[in-house]
């Protein structure tokens, strides 16, 4: 059964209830919450074997365009705007992340149309967990970008959408105003879309270009937050949430956060473009 096929058939299994006699009701049922089962097992089992199944690597000329193509997003300010987005996304995926893996409780995630956002957890103010949870906003991007180059080293192209769908729809549940839930849905459709209905090359050279564009794209960020920073227009980003609660200076914490994110954007990129281990 094609793909297409399969997921028409999950939507549609579901026929109109019967209004009259009780008598048969129960078979009826029966039949149809088998056949639910059976069409969301079928979506389900395909989604698992594509995401499971390494494929060959595009052209050395597709992994290199792509990249260019990142880097002209990531660089034209006009593009930039819009693109930065998905960068948002990731920088406030990677607070939340940090702030349940170190004990807090997430209480939820706000993305803002001028691509600022918000995460707000509760615990311990200060210590490791407080810390992390600050430092992980900025690096986050380019460590997630690192983990997809990982993923396409070893051909798993089609598994990197899918992990990045599985990601995005954990994230809506922690999403607490209208346009964050509109960025994350428009995103996750998108990512939808390509994993189930593209064609092979075409689900390589968008995971390919997604995976430069978070390597290139966590870099551009951190330049912008000292660009702000050193206006004063920035005294509670997260280098100065940091400053207060290490005592090191917010100049140190940008430094470190430029470190990261041009060393992920190097190691990824080099994993990307070279042989598979």
């Amino acid at each position: 059964m094609s793909r297409v096929h399969a997921l028409a058939n999950a939507l549609t299994v579901l026929p109109a209830l019967p209004r009259g006699g009780v008598a048969g009701a129960p078979d009826d049922a029966s039949t149809t919450g088998g056949d639910v089962a059976a069409s969301v097992g079928d979506v389900v089992g395909q989604v698992w074997e594509a995401a499971t199944t390494p494929v060959p690597p595009p052209a050395a000329a597709v992994v290199v365009a792509m990249g260019v193509l990142a880097l002209v997003v990531v660089l034209v300010t006009p593009v930039w705007r819009v693109a930065r987005h998905v960068v948002t996304i990731a920088h406030e995926a990677s607070h939340a992340i940090a702030a349940l893996l170190t004990g807090r409780r997430l209480a939820g995630i706000r993305l803002h149309s001028d691509t600022s956002g918000l995460t707000v957890s509760s615990g311990r103010p200060r210590g490791f967990g407080m810390v992390l949870t600050a430092f992980m906003g900025y690096v986050g991007p380019g460590l997630i970008g690192l983990g997809a180059a990982a993923l396409l080293r070893q051909g798993y192209a089609v598994g990197l959408l899918w992990l990045l769908v599985v990601l995005l729809a954990l994230m809506l549940l922690q999403i607490r105003n209208w346009f964050g839930l509109w960025s994350v849905l428009v995103t996750g459709a998108a990512l939808v879309g390509v994993s189930w209905w593209a064609t092979p090359p075409v689900q390589s050279a968008v995971a390919y270009a997604v995976t430069w564009f978070l390597l290139l794209g966590a870099v551009r960020p951190v330049l912008e937050l000292q660009s702000e920073r050193s206006r004063g227009r920035a005294s509670t980003s997260d280098a100065d949430i940091l400053a207060r609660l290490t005592r090191l200076p917010g100049l140190f914490w940008v430094g470190v956060f430029l470190v990261v994110t041009v060393g992920a954007a190097v190691l990824g990129g080099s994993w990307i473009v070279g042989p598979a281990a």
